[in-house]
């Protein structure tokens, strides 16, 4: 059974599960649901539409599933949908999706939205992600699993982020982020792969050093992109985190960041 402090409002037709804890002060509306041992804290505000799942930790001050910053929405049906897992702190924003974005916003499981960290409509929120804090997201923007956005970092809207990619703090990102690649700067830059995230990821030596030759050959080699591609692809085409490197290339819409080649010359031992 749910346990709601007496100065928390909570609509009678919220679905709340087993072992849901509501902090004082809190607020929150019809057609919500949330999962099972989920604790609410404080002065939480959770809208219409939002959707949370079992275990997460929302502490004071968080608004969940308002309507977007976006002055194309008219007021539709959209969702908020926020999986297992997660920690949301303070003062961190969420919205809702609109009808041009496929109208939901998705946030995977076990990630860590650190404080004032916001996450706008229709944006796409993979596994294992940790926005530090003030971190953005602007809409409509993909985050792979397991990348890290330092704090006070800004993404522009339809970027997208691969998986295990570090953003630096204070970066302003303006088109894609290649899995495994480290950005920094304003405006971001390329500088080189996330060897310190990988490692603690578990990759191998073998598979970072192929990551390696594959990111100086995608983006330090004086070839064009396609032809970078094609040689990576011959090379390494068995290797499933390389596959996913070309794949994320190779549908990239909004373009890629490009690389500071004097900074990446100095890391690159």
């Amino acid at each position: 059974m749910a346990q709601i402090h007496p100065t928390a409002i909570v609509d009678q037709s919220a679905q709340l599960g087993a072992g849901v804890t509501v902090g004082p002060f809190s607020l929150i509306q019809g057609r919500v649901v949330i999962g099972p041992d989920t604790h609410i804290g404080s002065h939480v505000v959770i809208k219409e539409f939002t959707t949370i799942g079992a275990r997460c930790r929302i502490f004071q001050f968080a608004v969940l599933g308002e309507i977007p910053q976006d002055l194309k929405f008219k007021g539709e049906e959209s969702q908020l949908l926020i999986g297992d897992d997660n920690t949301i702190r303070e003062f961190a924003t969420m919205h809702r999706g609109t009808a041009g974005g496929g109208g939901i916003t998705r946030i995977g499981r076990g990630n860590l939205f650190m404080a004032y960290t916001h996450v706008a409509h229709d944006c796409q929120v993979g596994n294992g992600v940790i926005m530090s804090n003030a971190a953005t997201l602007g809409g409509h923007i993909t985050v792979e699993d397991h990348a890290i956005l330092g704090g006070l970092s800004a993404v522009h809207q339809f970027c997208r982020i691969g998986r295990h990619a570090f953003i630096g703090g204070c970066s302003a990102v303006h088109r894609d982020v290649p899995p495994y690649a480290m950005a920094v700067g304003n405006r971001a830059k390329l500088v080189g792969l996330n060897l310190v995230g990988l490692k603690r990821a578990g990759f191998s030596d073998t598979s970072v050093q192929k990551l390696k030759r594959a990111y100086e050959l995608l983006f330090l080699s004086e070839l064009n992109l396609k032809e970078a591609m094609d040689k990576v692809r011959q090379e390494y085409s068995q290797i499933p985190e390389i596959q996913h490197l070309l794949q994320f290339l190779m549908t990239s819409e909004r373009g890629l960041l490009p690389a500071d080649v004097r900074e990446n010359r100095l890391n690159r031992g």
